[in-house]
């Protein structure tokens, strides 16, 4: 796509005026905000320069095509440049995408059981165990906030904190009902059986503001629901908020009450933001078609195929034959990558046709 050229010189001095005011100021605050600014806006004005560099070398070397000795040179270079030109536009236009103010954030990540009885639970295990494994590939910290075992084993729920650079931007749009076709361990026939869990992934953003008071939320004590043992049977630690006005509910059940209110109180927060982001994504996905992530967490999103060995996202008609590398998460980043491309190639039809 044909970027104009003042939309990237205004990059370029919005890039400028960061540096120079790095410079500056003495004020901490400003230092941190206009420091995390640059970071994310100077792999931005470095393809912005590389680009008005090639469309300043393609001027110059226009002006020299009649020249007799140099002219067949610089229409060869021309010619080359033209080439490589659409593909660095693109990707210039891919970093000039608008970008979600959460995508570096760390995330919660919520997975139930569905359908599917004592199966559904050991799919939600599996799904844990895919995604604990793909955010150890990446370098990310996995910690199990709170979760509640399934007799036959797996989780009937599982919550964890998923920290590091860049976790929202890439698990963003595993949020929805997952389902698995396959024989159960628990089958004596030998029968197909379906079931589904669902993921949900909650950004965790630096700076919360949902108008949040602990005036609206009851706090309740219980015993931890953990296996048995002295702690559990005579210590009320766990913790559970209720949010009136939503009747949203969260629950902790470490070891230290005071940690389990800490973290009840963060998550509570973050349920309340995700609310909020779920009914603006589900608005801005009706204003524009082909969007990967709805904002709907009951849409089923992928079938795990078993006896096939096949893994079908249904919103970007993606089909791999790899099941067994993309549940143990070695693979998933492929279905992700395919995820973000999506959106992001819908994101520059709408920019483009938008001028």
């Amino acid at each position: 796509m044909n970027i104009p050229d003042i939309k990237l010189a205004q990059v370029v001095d919005r890039f400028e005026q960061i540096e120079a005011r790095m410079g500056a100021t003495t004020d901490g605050e400003e230092i941190v905000k206009l420091g995390k600014d640059y970071a994310e806006l100077r792999p931005v004005a470095e393809g912005v320069r590389k680009l008005q560099s090639i469309r300043a070398e393609m001027e110059d070397l226009k002006a020299m095509l009649d020249d007799p000795e140099m002219g067949p040179m610089a229409k060869e270079e021309l010619q080359g440049l033209k080439d490589a030109l659409p593909a660095i536009e693109k990707e210039v236009s891919l970093l000039l995408l608008p970008k979600d103010k959460d995508d570096n954030a760390s995330v919660i990540l919520e997975i139930r059981a569905g359908t599917g009885g004592d199966e559904a639970a050991i799919f939600a295990g599996d799904l844990f165990r895919m995604y604990a494994r793909y955010a150890q590939l990446q370098g990310w910290k996995v910690e199990v906030e709170n979760d509640s075992e399934a007799d036959m084993g797996g989780y009937k729920e599982i919550i964890a904190s998923v920290s590091g650079n860049g976790v929202y931007g890439r698990l963003k749009f595993e949020s929805g009902v997952h389902r698995v076709q396959r024989v159960p361990v628990t089958e004596t026939q030998g029968r197909i059986h379906t079931s589904a869990a669902t993921v949900a992934v909650l950004p965790e953003p630096e700076d919360i503001d949902t108008g949040f008071s602990m005036n609206d939320v009851r706090v309740d004590t219980m015993r931890a629901s953990g296996a048995g043992g002295q702690h559990v049977n005579k210590t009320d630690s766990a913790v559970r908020m209720t949010h009136i006005p939503t009747g949203v509910v969260v629950v902790c059940d470490a070891k230290s009450q005071h940690m389990n209110r800490a973290n009840a109180e963060r998550l509570l927060k973050m349920k309340l933001y995700d609310m909020e982001k779920q009914r603006l994504d589900a608005e801005r996905a009706d204003e524009r078609k082909g969007q990967v992530g709805s904002g709907d967490r009951s849409e089923r999103i992928r079938t795990y195929n078993y006896p096939q060995g096949r893994v079908s996202d249904h919103r970007i008609n993606l089909t791999l034959y790899k099941l067994d590398k993309i549940v143990a998460g070695d693979e998933l980043g492929e279905v992700i990558d395919a995820l973000i491309g999506e959106d992001q190639a819908s994101k520059l039809a709408a920019m483009e046709a938008e001028g």
